[in-house]
């Protein structure tokens, strides 16, 4: 078991990874509210724990992953009035919706995926004990929280109660008869048009930071190792289901350890629907493909801010048309060097075997090694993706190279070098598809996207080759020129001859 130390947000450092128990990891992550299609910002925060989660499987631990659906929340109803539709119904389309656009990213389902309309009867067990403890109280059908019988507040987010109590509104304090601007809604009074349950104070339904506090002690219990989600949720949400928690319970530990992904930037400018700059799964996976984006997002640390570079497409006359995700589009570039890098290397061991059992050239093994030292502090994934670099480095070198070794020492290495690329990129999410079938459907893309004739490249390849058969090498080599002048590279196998796209960065 590798020792690993990861950020704690409570603790603003890194600090060791001490679990529960010892080798297994209880895990909490905040999944979607659905009431809208997915898009890049959450397939980006789910990107990175699944992340977490794959990194800590390799460094020998055992997870149990838990992340939430939550269908009962404002924006929820608000969007199924609007569309007069059951709010169940739409959450539960636009949930599946989303399970569907994760994996095309490569998330792994989570081990256990609790939705907040199945845990109503542990959502009011848990409010029940605060209103009987004294830290909470209820005003005509609301119960809300009184967070002045919680001091700890605040210590997650740096916020200061009464700053937070300076800066509220007076007016909700008296519409709402809180006894203080900063007390939140644990459980909320039913109203025309929205889904309601019997509970000890009427009908109703709960609010939001509760949800995620009873449903998290419902599978890892009152006090559990990690607790993550996006930095945009750390107050109000995660301040107060700590608050919420430890106030039901006593317990002095919520989430021993909490975990946040940092933000995703558009030029400088955060994710906003005013600026445009919200993009959805389908039209990333279609533009460049889902392993692509997760290949963009492993190449940087989970917790640093994002910069992600999209271009405007116009046409002629200046008319908006389109765009362009060159961010991404280099990142399918780079994954494109190591699925080469794979194939060449596949190719190359099946002529003669792996080379069986002995030495391999020690620099086959780094690897693993400083993958296992890169995950161990606080999930570096950039600094393995700079040792993958150097692994296929490696690989291609002696293919190209490899005059002066020992042919079973080679492949043996070779072997290796395929071997571990493919184990390290399983702890990223990346390098699980057959190498053809990655080049093949990138080619696909790339062609759409370029809008290239296909039938006038097999039409120019089968005239070649009939030239070739003729011994009239001249054209043939015209022929390859004349392709290459509209970006098409030809790769002569002993299959056959095969076709890919350059895609340059133009």
């Amino acid at each position: 078991m590798t020792p690993l130390r990861l950020h704690d947000s409570l603790r603003r450092q890194k600090v060791p990874f001490e679990p529960l128990e010892p080798g297994k990891v209880g895990m909490y992550v905040c999944g979607p509210t659905p009431y809208a299609p997915a898009h890049i910002g959450h397939a980006y925060s789910a990107i990175s724990f699944d992340t977490i989660r794959r990194s800590l499987r390799f460094l020998g631990y055992v997870v149990r992953y838990v992340r939430n659906i939550t269908d009962v929340e404002d924006k929820i109803i608000r969007r199924a009035n609007e569309l007069g539709e059951d709010p169940m119904a739409l959450a539960a389309r636009f949930a599946d919706a989303y399970n569907s656009d994760m994996a095309q990213f490569g998330v792994m389902p989570p081990d256990v995926e609790p939705k907040v309309s199945t845990h109503i009867a542990e959502i009011i067990d848990l409010t029940a004990k605060l209103v009987a403890n004294g830290s909470a109280y209820a005003v005509d059908g609301d119960v809300y929280f009184q967070v002045d019988t919680f001091p700890p507040y605040g210590k997650l987010s740096g916020m200061s109660v009464d700053d937070l109590r300076a800066g509220a509104s007076e007016r909700e304090l008296v519409e709402k008869a809180k006894k203080s601007p900063v007390d939140f809604a644990l459980w909320k009074a039913a109203k025309p048009g929205e889904p309601a349950w019997d509970s000890p104070w009427g009908k109703g339904r709960p609010g939001w930071h509760i949800e995620c506090s009873a449903m998290t002690v419902a599978h890892l219990g009152q006090s559990f190792d990690i607790h993550g989600g996006g930095k945009d949720l750390i107050f109000p949400h995660h301040e107060n289901e700590i608050a919420q928690s430890q106030g039901a319970y006593g317990t002095e530990t919520f989430a021993r350890y909490w975990m946040h992904n940092g933000f995703l930037n558009f030029d400088g400018e955060k994710m906003s629907k005013s600026l445009g700059n919200v993009f959805g799964c389908d039209q990333i996976a279609d533009a460049v493909g889902g392993e692509a984006l997760r290949f963009f997002c492993v190449k940087h640390h989970y917790r640093s801010p994002i910069e992600f570079e999209v271009d405007e497409i116009r046409a002629l006359d200046g008319t908006p048309t389109g765009v362009r995700f060159r961010s991404l589009e280099a990142a399918d570039r780079d994954l494109e060097y190591f699925y080469v890098t794979l194939s060449k290397i596949d190719a190359f061991t099946a002529q003669g075997g792996d080379g069986g059992d002995g030495a391999v050239l020690p620099e086959a093994e780094k690897l693993v090694r400083a993958t296992h030292e890169a995950l161990a502090d606080d999930f570096n994934s950039p600094k393995v993706m700079a040792a993958m670099h150097e692994a296929a480095q490696l690989g291609n070198k002696l293919i190209a190279e490899g005059k002066g070794i020992d042919k079973a020492v080679r492949r043996r290495t070779l072997a290796r070098v395929a071997r571990d690329l493919r184990a390290v990129g399983e702890a990223l999410g990346v390098l699980a598809n057959a190498p053809a079938t990655y080049l093949r459907d990138r080619r696909d893309r790339l062609v759409r996207r370029k809008a290239i004739d296909v039938t006038k490249i097999d039409r120019l390849i089968a005239d070649r080759a009939a030239a070739r058969a003729a011994k009239d090498f001249t054209r043939g080599d015209e022929i390859r020129n004349e392709l290459a002048a509209i970006g098409i590279e030809l790769l002569d196998t002993p299959q056959g001859t095969d076709w890919r796209v350059h895609d340059d960065a133009s």
